[in-house]
C-alpha cells in the first residue's frame, strides 16, 4: 500500500516532473489520437479532452473516449479532470460492451459535479458501487456485498476538498487486487477485491460522457505508470 502522505506529496508537487518518475503521457494536448469515441461528443478545446452534451445534442446512453493504445493491468494513473454539471468517470480494467457506440464496462473511478460520487469505486455494467467514499472495503469470493472494513475519513469532509467547476488531480493505483482512487491527495476509497470471477486484472482505460442533463467534463495531464 502506498503512503497517504507520500501519494499526496507527489500529486501536489506537480505533473511536470512525471517523465523523470517514469510516466507516459497518454495525451498529446494537440488532439485525440491514440483515443477513440463519438466525434459528435468529443473533442479538444483549449489543450484539454472535451466531452460536451447539450440539449440541442445529447447522448442516449453512457458513452465514452476509449485509449486504443494498449491494455493496462497494474499501474498508476494521474489526470487533472474539470466538471461542469452531469456525472463522469474513469474507467480502467474494462472492457468493450458495444464497441458500435463506444460502451464500456468495469471498474470506474467515478466523480460528478455533485456533492456524492466523485471518488467511488463503481463497476459499470457489473457490481455497482462497490466502494463508497471514505470506505475501506474487501469483496470476498461468493459474497453478495462489499465487506466495509474501515474508514478513511467522512465523505462530507473529503468532498470539502474537491473544488466545483475548477480543477482537480486524480489518482488511481492498481495492483493486484489492491484498488486505490486520490483526488487532490487525499484517499477516497481503498479496495481489496477478492472476487475472482469477477475481478479483472487488466482491460482498457476510457473516459466517461454520462446520459442525463447537459454536462461538460474536460481532462489533461493524462499519464500513467505501469508497475512491476
Amino acid at each position: 500500500m502506498r503512503n497517504y502522505l507520500w501519494v499526496g506529496f507527489i500529486v501536489f508537487a506537480g505533473f511536470a516532473s512525471a517523465a523523470e518518475q517514469g510516466f507516459k503521457q497518454l495525451f498529446n494536448g494537440k488532439d485525440l489520437t491514440g483515443w477513440e469515441g463519438n466525434p459528435a461528443l468529443w473533442s479538444v478545446k483549449d489543450g484539454t479532452i472535451t466531452g460536451q452534451t447539450t440539449k440541442e445534442n445529447p447522448t442516449k446512453g453512457n458513452t465514452f473516449l476509449i485509449y486504443k493504445n494498449g491494455d493496462v493491468a497494474d499501474f498508476e494513473l494521474r489526470l487533472s479532470y474539470k466538471i461542469v454539471g452531469g456525472n463522469s468517470g474513469i474507467q480502467y480494467r474494462s472492457k468493450v460492451a458495444d464497441p458500435s457506440n463506444w460502451v464500456v464496462g468495469g471498474y470506474q473511478g467515478d466523480f460528478e459535479a455533485g456533492k456524492t460520487y466523485s471518488g467511488i469505486l463503481y463497476e459499470e455494467r457489473g457490481r455497482g458501487i462497490l466502494a463508497k467514499r471514505g470506505e475501506k472495503v474487501v469483496i470476498k469470493e461468493g459474497s453478495k456485498q462489499p465487506e466495509v472494513v474501515g474508514t478513511l475519513g467522512k465523505s462530507e469532509d473529503i468532498q470539502k476538498k474537491i473544488k466545483d467547476e475548477d480543477w482537480n488531480e486524480y489518482v488511481i493505483i492498481a495492483k493486484g487486487n489492491h484498488l486505490q482512487h486520490f483526488i487532490n491527495g487525499t484517499q477516497t476509497i481503498d479496495v481489496i477485491d477478492e472476487q475472482a470471477s469477477k475481478a479483472a486484472k487488466s482491460g482498457i482505460l476510457a473516459l466517461q460522457l454520462h446520459a442525463g442533463p447537459p454536462m461538460t467534463v474536460q481532462f489533461k495531464n493524462i499519464q500513467i505508470k505501469q508497475l512491476k
